[in-house]
């Protein structure tokens, strides 16, 4: 396939002799790597799936009131704010590569506690131990290099601290929207 961009949006199309499939619309840059510019249309498209996946996660986490934490790759922020809403941190940072991802993120009202800033997960702008707790939602699977981003995580986080990463089980078929991209 190739990918054509339109105003903005970038549409998949694949080709070949025989071949006819609709254009997908991305709200996402896939020309070189995947990067997320389009804080509203994030919400739009896994704003509901991606919060019942938030929630479950930070049940499971089960971290005390009081915490320092760090969202890698938090986006537009929506992750942000329920562990605002649900954990009582004592700070909150979020890191992301998208410019435009962090400033939907700082305008959200219920982040006004939280810092966010641009940033790599590959090389987080912290001292070591600077943070009781660091989670990458939903993102893992987008760091071009897993290992080295979790290794990150790890050194800004305290001994003892919590490290912790989720993903849609896209290959077992788990991803919410899978039946409709297989049809």
């Amino acid at each position: 396939g190739t990918i054509e961009k339109n105003g903005g949006v970038f549409e998949s199309v694949a080709s070949g002799p025989g071949v006819s499939t609709p254009k997908r619309r991305y709200w996402f840059d896939m020309t070189t790597s995947i990067r997320f510019t389009d804080g509203a249309g994030y919400e739009r498209y896994m704003g509901r799936w991606s919060q019942l996946a938030g929630r479950a996660f930070i049940e499971w986490l089960g971290a005390p009131a009081g915490w320092r934490w760090l969202d890698v790759g938090c986006g537009n922020g929506a992750f942000t704010e329920m562990l605002i809403e649900h954990c009582a941190p004592a700070a909150v940072h979020g890191i992301d590569p998208s410019a435009a991802q962090i400033a939907y993120a700082r305008a959200r009202t219920t982040t006004h506690m939280a810092e966010f800033q641009q940033g790599n997960a590959m090389a987080l702008p912290f001292a070591d131990h600077t943070f009781d707790a660091a989670v990458m939602p939903l993102v893992i699977a987008f760091v071009p290099d897993p290992a080295k981003g979790v290794a990150e995580m790890v050194r800004v986080v305290r001994p003892g601290g919590l490290v912790a990463a989720y993903m849609w089980d896209q290959a077992g078929g788990g991803f919410p929207y899978h039946a409709l991209m297989t049809e």
